[in-house]
C-alpha cells in the first residue's frame, strides 16, 4: 500500500458517524450506477431496477477487554490508535470483534448493502429487505418505542453467515481511491 492510499484509509478510519457514512454511500453509488435517493428515508435509489437502496458500513477494529479506569487510561489511551486495533480481513477469526449495523428500518428500502472496512481491504454484502427478518442475530428491538427499526452484529462468529449467504465482492483501498478519484 502506497503512503498515498494509507493516508486514505487511516483518513476514512477517522471519520466519524455521519462523514463516515457519506463515504460508504458515495463508494456504493459509484460501484453500482445508483443514484440519489428520492426521500430522506433512504440513501440511494436503482433506477435500472427501480429499488430503494440502504446503505450501512462499519470499520473492524479488534476488541479491547481491558476496561478503561483511572490507572490505565492514558495506557490505553496511547493503544486505541488504528496501527494497534484495525483488524485485516485475513485476521477475523483469529481476534474478537464485534460491528454493529443499526437503525435498519426494513420497510423503508427494498435493498440493504452493508459492510465492513477492514485494515487491508474492504467486504461488501447485499440482503433484500424481507430476508432481514430470518437474518442470523437480527433484532428488530434497537431502541425503546422504535417501530421497525432493528440492527445485526457482524463479528467473528457470525461474519462466515455473511460470508456464505449476503457476499458480494472485496475492494481494496487503492480500487476504492481510483473510483473516487
Amino acid at each position: 500500500m502506497t503512503d498515498e492510499i494509507r493516508e486514505f484509509r487511516d483518513g476514512i478510519f477517522a471519520l466519524r458517524t455521519r462523514r463516515f457514512g457519506t463515504v460508504a454511500e458515495i463508494m456504493i453509488e459509484a460501484l453500482y450506477n445508483f443514484t440519489k435517493s428520492h426521500n430522506q428515508f433512504h440513501d440511494r435509489y436503482d433506477e435500472v431496477g427501480r429499488q430503494r437502496i440502504e446503505i450501512k458500513f462499519s470499520t473492524v477494529m479488534k476488541a479491547n477487554k481491558a476496561v478503561i479506569n483511572r490507572h490505565n487510561v492514558i495506557d490505553q489511551c496511547k493503544k486505541a490508535n488504528l496501527g494497534n486495533r484495525a483488524l485485516n480481513s485475513n485476521d477475523r477469526y483469529d481476534y474478537d470483534f464485534d460491528c454493529n449495523i443499526q437503525q435498519v428500518k426494513r420497510l423503508e428500502f427494498d435493498v440493504l448493502y452493508y459492510g465492513l472496512f477492514f485494515a487491508d481491504r474492504i467486504a461488501i454484502f447485499k440482503m433484500r429487505s424481507d430476508e432481514i427478518l430470518s437474518c442470523l442475530g437480527y433484532s428488530d428491538k434497537q431502541h425503546k418505542g422504535n417501530k421497525g427499526e432493528g440492527q445485526f452484529h457482524l463479528n467473528r462468529n457470525s461474519i462466515d453467515y455473511h460470508m456464505q449467504h449476503h457476499f458480494v465482492q472485496w475492494l481494496t483501498y487503492e480500487e476504492l481511491y481510483h473510483l473516487l478519484n
